[in-house]
């Protein structure tokens, strides 16, 4: 079955919004060993690839990013 440009361009965006482990940890300033803590804890969701690395979505993480650094 064959997608149209359309299902394609979506595809591709979903996948653009989601992040490595060491992506999230770039922007907090920590090591993705504590990402991957945080994700276990539940104070962030996570999905798994195929291979089973962890993903995460990128408008959690920023919001995320925004009531953390609103305590500060």
């Amino acid at each position: 079955m064959n997608e149209t440009p359309e299902q394609q361009r979506d595809g591709a965006e979903d996948a653009a919004e989601l992040m490595t482990p060491a992506e999230v940890a770039t922007m907090f300033h920590v090591d993705p060993k504590t990402v991957t803590r945080w994700a276990q804890a539940g104070k962030l969701t996570y999905m798994r690839t195929l291979g089973g690395h962890r993903r995460y979505r990128r408008g959690e993480v920023v919001e995320l990013l925004r009531e953390s650094t609103k305590d500060v």
